[in-house]
């Protein structure tokens, strides 16, 4: 069978997104597995901030019309907007319809959830206003504007699953138009890039969500092939015999020497693990050859 998808399993130090806050408070997303509680990064959180950072965004048009939606037309359409690939539906006079060509799971913690809050205060602000205004920044807080805040703080290793369909990216079936295979390899290695250096601003600071570890390839299979065999327990990387087997049968991992994960020398061994970068190079050069460039 032809291998006609992208799929890859990562496992990432990142930070959970926020959910709804109340009042200064902010919470973390969260989700729930065998009674206990998660903390997440939102597949819509992991697209949009691979979408963006890949620059897939920057061609984005934008139209209010009853609802904010995206700009689909017969001129502006995904055989020539990059901003579509991640799917639309634009409900103008004529309904479209597309649904995405890649897909991501949440991002889930491997460890149970434990709050660490964090409280801030924008405190030099606040004394520059006092200062400007001549007021006494400890008896008129409330007219400097001075606002403390709270939020739960989370990051640590997290597992989420990526998968492109290679045949439907650039293709656009409203429209029965199709980009160039030069502009698909454009599409789909900006996407791989952002993945390998991926970095996410969470409150004003950078985080590196990075992969720790990886694996994936090329597959004949549209789906998260690894989604279910990729597991941390107590620090270190699970290696099942599901895992080795599918590794083995035509794919590919790597991992960062580092002491996020306590088992490295053995997962080396067990999986035959290239360099980081080398693992990324080779399915960039398995795409382009994928759609002959």
């Amino acid at each position: 069978m032809e291998k006609n998808a992208l799929t890859l399993t990562v496992v990432a130090n990142m930070t959970a997104n926020f959910g709804q806050g109340l009042g200064n408070i902010s919470s973390v997303q969260k989700t729930f597995k065998r009674g206990k509680a998660y903390s997440i990064r939102t597949r819509e959180s992991l697209k949009n901030a691979i979408m963006d950072q890949g620059l897939l965004y920057k061609d984005l048009q934008v139209v209010v019309d009853g609802a904010t939606q995206k700009h689909v037309s017969e001129e502006v359409n995904n055989s020539n907007c990059r901003a579509l690939e991640g799917g639309y539906m634009n409900t103008g006079k004529v309904t479209y319809k597309r649904n995405s060509s890649f897909y991501f799971t949440d991002a889930i913690s491997c460890y149970e959830f434990i709050n660490e809050p964090r409280f801030q205060n924008n405190l030099y602000q606040a004394s520059k206003f006092a200062e400007q205004e001549n007021l006494n920044l400890q008896d008129e807080a409330k007219k400097c504007g001075l606002m403390p805040y709270q939020y739960e703080y989370d990051k640590g290793l997290k597992i989420y699953s990526f998968t492109i369909d290679l045949e439907r990216v650039g293709v656009d079936e409203n429209f029965k138009m199709e980009a160039e295979n030069a502009e698909k390899v454009e599409r789909v290695i900006s996407t791989i890039n952002a993945i390998e250096g991926l970095s996410l601003v969470v409150k004003g600071s950078l985080d590196n969500a990075e992969p720790i570890f990886v694996v994936g390839g090329l597959s004949n299979r549209k789906t998260h092939v690894f989604e279910n065999v990729v597991k941390i327990e107590n620090g270190k990387l699970v290696l099942t015999q599901d895992l080795i087997d599918r590794v083995e049968s035509g794919f590919s991992a790597a991992i960062l020497e580092t002491d996020l994960i306590k088992n490295v020398k053995e997962v080396k061994e067990a999986l035959n693990t290239e360099s980081m970068f080398k693992f990324f190079e080779t399915i960039r050069e398995d795409v382009k050859s994928y759609y002959g460039v």
